[in-house]
């Protein structure tokens, strides 16, 4: 089997991670729109929303061990039948338990999903040349899972409005839509996804089921040996927990503003699509200021103005200082996440990089929810200008656990 080189990875990369992202967009609009369409109450939402994270959490260590033990193609073609079986679920369903069990397998989805294609490109890259720089693969594939989701709000907004089959409602016609692009993705990754170590057959499943746990706690020793790791563990704690302030409560931040639910909700659809192409500019800029300050100086700066922009939606005054600061917050997302990822990447091997990412996945699960009760606690009893506030400052002072990436970003320099 011929390797591929570092272009030919990065372009197949780039080409699912499109096909990834592309139906996640599609349901972002109607995702709760249906079912509370559907006659679940707001409440009842959000128990059963609640599901996929909680099937995250749980499930995200042992499928990343799977995917370390088993390897990256096989993980990534079940993550897309399981994501099918999600959409036919959310399509049909019409009741608190079965959205329940469909955000469930929707949480099944994430936690096989992620990581392995990122740790595909990276393996692939890397098997080349151990030393190749990888930062510039992962900040085009934040470009394009940025464009991916906006183009995929956008479409599902137009078919919404469309409502072009009379038979089905238009809020599930986005579900439909997403559910036949998923299985271009299945069939995509058999396509494009090569592995240097492919193994198949009941031999390698009843082999990766026992070496999985093996791998989780060799992963876990990894991190516990790492001062490094800890430290980007410990951001993504901290950007869990600050990320609910512009993720969950902008839309309420911007209808106190305008004193107005309608018109806020009015304005956020247009403002998610364009934040989320923000997002694809912010990563398409990381390697540039990278190559000027470096990767991990690059990645605390931009999660200290991250933390400015959150705090600067809480002190807006106006509907649109929060939209900016909003759409703000996203280019930085953007060109953050590609650079923190790549500092993770430095310090693992192939061995356990989908575990170790999918560690750091599994923290942020807790921290989010953890944020979203108390950022929504201080906004009850104070403000909720306060709330935001206290999420950008949580934000801002993460960046000092990059300390111990830049000491030795500067040794590996020397």
């Amino acid at each position: 089997m011929t390797q591929l080189d570092a272009r030919q990875a990065r372009t197949r990369y780039l080409i699912l991670l499109a096909l990834r992202w592309l139906p996640s967009g599609m349901l972002l609009p109607v995702l709760t729109l249906l079912p509370l369409e559907r006659g679940l109450t707001l409440s009842e939402l959000g128990l059963a929303a609640a599901a996929q994270g909680l099937v995250v959490f749980l499930l995200e260590l042992p499928t990343g061990g799977f995917s370390d033990a088993l390897g990256r193609r096989p993980v990534m073609v079940a993550s897309g039948l399981v994501s099918l079986a999600g959409c036919a679920l959310i399509f049909v369903a019409d009741s608190f338990a079965v959205f329940a069990l469909a955000f469930g397998v929707q949480g099944l989805y994430r936690a096989l999903d992620s990581g392995p294609l990122e740790s595909w490109y990276v393996d692939t890259v890397q098997a080349r040349d151990p030393d190749a720089d990888i930062s510039v693969g992962l900040s085009r594939g934040g470009t394009v899972t940025g464009i991916a989701v906006g183009v995929g709000a956008l479409l599902a907004g137009g078919l919404v409005a469309l409502d072009p089959l009379s038979s089905v409602e238009a809020l599930a016609v986005p579900v439909l839509v997403a559910a036949v692009l998923r299985a271009v993705a299945v069939v995509a990754t058999i396509g494009l996804l090569v592995e240097a170590r492919p193994r198949s057959g009941w031999p390698a499943l009843t082999a990766a089921v026992r070496e999985a746990p093996g791998v989780i706690r060799g992963s876990l020793r990894v991190v516990r040996a790492s001062v490094v790791l800890q430290g980007l563990i410990l951001i993504e704690v901290a950007w869990g927990f600050g990320a609910t302030a512009y993720e969950s409560l902008t839309p309420v931040r911007l209808a106190e503003v305008v004193e107005d639910a309608e018109r806020a909700g009015a304005i956020m659809g247009p403002a998610a699509a364009a934040a989320w192409f923000a997002s694809a500019a912010g990563a398409a800029l990381a390697p540039r200021l990278a190559q000027r300050i470096g990767i991990t100086a690059t990645a605390a700066v931009t999660r200290v103005a991250q933390g400015v922009f959150v705090a600067t939606m809480g002190l807006s005054l106006g509907a649109a200082g929060v939209v900016v600061a909003f759409i703000a917050c996203y280019v930085i997302q953007g060109a953050s996440s590609p650079m923190h990822m790549t500092l993770v990447h430095r310090e693992v091997t192939e061995e356990h990089r989908v575990t170790i990412v999918s560690i750091s996945s599994m923290v942020f699960q807790p921290a989010a929810a953890l944020g979203l009760i108390a950022l929504t606690a201080v906004g009850e009893s104070t403000s909720l200008a306060t709330a935001m506030v206290l999420g950008g400052v949580i934000l801002a002072a993460a960046a000092v656990f990059y300390l111990p990436a830049y000491r030795a970003e500067r040794r590996r320099a020397v």
